[in-house]
C-alpha cells in the first residue's frame, strides 16, 4: 500500500502557513504519543506517520519538491521516513520540549531523555556503465566522502577504556528546571545534550562523535538489465551514524552511456542493417551487430526497405523477472549516388527489360484484348458487300 498524503495525515491545505502546520502536528503528537498509548500499535503508526509528514512539510525544500512530484520527489533528499521512536525524539527535540516540558515537564511528570546515538544519513551516488555492463550485469567500486565509524573507539565515542558517566549538571535527567515565577520551566541539559550522561573522556580520534570523516570504498553489484535511472539501495552503506547510531542507506543511481549501434526501448533491442540495392534483389548473407558477438543475417531475395527481422531472446535480461527481450534488425537500402558509364548501361538494359517484362504482362489482362464488333448483331450498321 503506497504512503498517504502528507497533508492529509496532518489536516492541513497545501496553503497552510508553518505555524499552522507546526500547530496541528502538536495536536497529533500530543493525542498518538507513546505515553499516553501504552501497547497500542495503532497510536504508535499514527504518531510515526504524522512526525514523517512533519519533517516533510516544515522543511522548504522538501515541502517544495514534494508539492512538485510527490513521495517520489523526496527520494533524492536521502529521507526515506524514521526507523523509530528514538530517531523521531531526536530529530525534534527542541520541539518536544516546547510540546511537553512547560510547568511539568512531560506525561505523568516524566521526561523523555533524548538518546546519546543518531543515525546517519542516507547517500546517493551516480554510477556511469557502458552498455555492455547495463545489460549483463557487472561489479563496480564507487568512493565516497562520507562518515565511517571511528576506527580508535568503534563508534562508542570514549577512548579505549574509558566510560560514560552521569551528568553532573542534570543528575542523570537531561533535563535541567528553571522557575519563572509561578511556572517551572524544563529545557534540555545544556551539557548532556539531554542524554543524562557524558563521556568521561571523549576519543581522541574523532572527539566523541564515534565517527570520522573518511573516503570509503563500496562494491557494488549490478544485476543484468538496468538501465539509466535505475536506483540500487546498499543498506547500510551510507553515513555511519553518530556515538554508534545505526547507518544510513546508500543509493546508487545508474547512468548507462549509449551503443554507436545499437538502441533500446524497455528489454528489446534495435539495429540497422545498411545494404545495397543489388543484395535487396538479389539476396546476400551479411553480418550484423549484437551484445553476443557479430552473427550471419540471410537477405532474402526481394527483400524491401524497412523489412524487419525478429531474433527472440536476443534482447536484454529482465530485471524483474526470467528470460529475455528480443532482438529486432530492420534493413536499410542503399542507392549509390555515383555509378560508372558501364554501370548506367547496364542499369538502362534492365529499365528496357523491366518496360518488356509490364508490356508482356499487360497483354495478358483480359481487358486490354480488342475484339471487332459484330456488325450483323448491331442494329442500323449495313454489312459490309464484298466486291464480284
Amino acid at each position: 500500500m503506497g504512503k498517504r498524503d502528507y497533508y492529509e495525515i496532518l489536516g492541513v491545505s497545501r496553503q497552510s502557513a508553518e505555524d499552522e502546520i507546526k500547530k496541528s502536528y502538536r495536536q497529533l503528537a500530543l493525542k498518538f504519543h507513546p505515553d499516553r498509548n501504552p501497547g497500542d500499535k495503532q497510536a504508535e503508526e499514527n504518531f510515526k506517520e504524522a512526525a514523517e509528514a512533519y519533517e516533510v512539510l516544515h522543511d522548504p525544500q522538501k515541502k517544495r519538491l514534494y508539492d512538485a512530484y510527490g513521495h517520489e520527489g523526496l527520494r533524492g533528499t536521502g529521507f526515506s521516513g524514521f526507523r523509530g521512536f528514538e530517531d523521531i525524539f531526536s530529530s525534534f527535540g527542541d520541539i518536544f520540549q516546547d510540546f511537553f516540558s512547560f510547568g511539568g515537564g512531560g506525561f505523568g511528570g516524566q521526561t523523555r531523555q533524548r538518546t546519546a546515538t543518531r543515525p546517519g544519513d542516507d547517500l546517493l551516488v551516480t554510477l556511469g556503465l557502458s552498455f555492455e555492463e547495463a545489460v549483463f550485469g557487472t561489479e563496480k567500486e564507487v568512493e565516497i566522502d562520507t562518515y565511517v565509524l571511528c576506527n580508535r573507539c568503534r563508534g562508542i565515542g570514549a577512548e579505549p577504556g574509558s566510560r560514560e558517566t552521569i551528568c553532573p549538571a542534570c543528575q542523570g535527567s537531561g533535563q535541567v528546571v528553571q522557575s519563572q515565577g509561578f511556572f517551572r520551566i524544563s529545557t534540555s541539559c545544556a551539557r548532556c545534550q539531554g542524554t543524562g550522561r557524558v563521556l568521561v573522556s571523549p576519543c581522541r580520534q574523532c572527539e566523541g562523535q564515534g565517527r570520522t570523516r573518511h573516503k570509503k570504498h563500496v562494491q557494488v553489484r549490478v544485476p543484468a538489465g538496468v538501465d539509466s535511472g535505475t536506483r540500487l539501495r546498499l543498506r547500510e552503506e551510507g553515513e555511519s551514524g553518530y556515538r554508534g547510531g545505526a547507518a544510513g542507506d546508500l543509493y546508487v543511481r545508474i547512468e548507462v552511456t549509449p551503443h554507436p549501434l545499437i538502441e533500446r526501448d524497455g528489454d528489446n533491442l534495435y539495429c540497422k542493417i545498411s545494404i545495397s540495392f543489388l543484395q535487396a534483389i538479389l539476396g546476400d548473407s551479411v553480418e550484423m551487430p549484437t551484445l553476443d558477438g557479430a552473427k550471419s543475417l540471410d537477405i532474402a531475395p526481394g527483400t524491401q526497405p524497412g523489412a524487419v527481422v525478429r531474433f527472440p531472446g536476443e534482447g536484454v535480461p529482465k530485471l524483474r523477472g526470467y528470460g529475455r527481450g528480443d532482438f529486432f534488425a530492420e534493413v536499410e537500402v542503399r542507392i549509390p549516388k555515383r555509378i560508372t558509364p558501364r554501370q548506367e548501361e547496364l542499369l538502362k538494359e534492365f529499365v528496357e527489360l523491366e518496360k518488356d517484362k509490364a508490356h508482356n504482362k499487360n497483354k495478358k489482362w483480359p481487358w486490354n484484348r480488342r475484339k471487332e464488333p459484330d456488325k450483323e448483331a448491331m442494329p442500323g450498321i449495313a454489312p459490309e458487300i464484298s466486291p464480284s
